[in-house]
């Protein structure tokens, strides 16, 4: 049977309950532009790589054309990510880098998924 949302809510400080098992604010907290799987693929990749062309990313995240489109025009809009668009002779060539902060908002994500496993070891 499922927890109700008041269990899972509860106060650190109730002394009947004891400590919440997840932080609500680390919840509230979490970048949902970064936390779609896709996504936190395409920024993670980019974070390991100095830069990666658009059909290597297709490639490693095993995806449409269409589909990475849309999740890195996301990442790219919340400037998480910069894309270079060039020619090598008729064929176009899009770069993908990810920028200082896209690196920093992947810091803040896998600090505060950090911070949610061990609230959940320690509950």
């Amino acid at each position: 049977m499922a927890k109700s949302s008041a269990a899972i809510k509860r106060s650190a400080e109730d002394p009947l309950t004891g400590p919440a098992p997840v932080a609500e604010s680390h919840i509230r907290e979490l970048d949902r532009i970064i936390h779609e799987r896709i996504r936190l693929a395409i920024i993670s990749a980019l974070a390991a790589n100095e830069s990666m062309v658009f059909t290597e990313l297709r490639n490693l995240l095993n995806t449409t054309d269409g589909n990475l489109s849309i999740h890195a025009r996301k990442l790219e809009d919340a400037g998480y990510i910069s894309c270079t668009k060039t020619f090598e002779g008729r064929v176009p060539k899009t770069i993908y880098r990810i920028t200082a902060a896209g690196r920093k908002a992947l810091t803040k994500y896998l600090d505060h998924m950090e911070a949610l496993i061990e609230a959940m070891r320690q509950s």
